[in-house]
């Protein structure tokens, strides 16, 4: 298989993780839309919402309300959009669900080094 999220899941590629357990690794994305986007994604392939099995589902709503709560306190910003895409939508075929910080002054964004720093303090 040649899914880039099952390729920084096992390692093959580097991300910068800020949450991972036996089940998710949440990173920030790497060609983000908004200063601080972060995805969470399943360690096991699933394609789509039609295709997540509601346990793993469950665990990933739990986990974002925690990764909400932080992205919050680190980042300082002034809401979260929370998505999830299927089909032509869905640029990788891998589940994951996105966190975008929003901020009423417009961010610019950064390195995403620098802001991983900033998550990580």
């Amino acid at each position: 298989m040649d899914c880039i999220f099952c390729k920084i899941v096992d390692g093959t590629l580097p991300s910068y993780k800020i949450y991972e357990d036996d089940k998710l690794l949440v990173f920030l994305d790497a060609f983000p839309s908004v200063y601080g986007h972060t995805l969470i994604v399943p360690k096991k392939h699933f394609q789509d919402l039609d295709d997540i099995d509601s346990e793993i589902l469950n665990h990933i709503m739990n986990v974002s309300k925690k990764i909400k709560l932080m992205l919050e306190e680190k980042l300082n910003c002034d809401g979260m959009s929370i998505q999830q895409n299927n089909g032509d939508l869905q640029e990788v075929k891998h589940y994951h669900l996105h966190l975008k910080p929003y901020f009423k002054d417009k961010k610019e964004l950064e390195n995403i080094k620098s802001i991983y720093e900033k998550i990580k303090k």
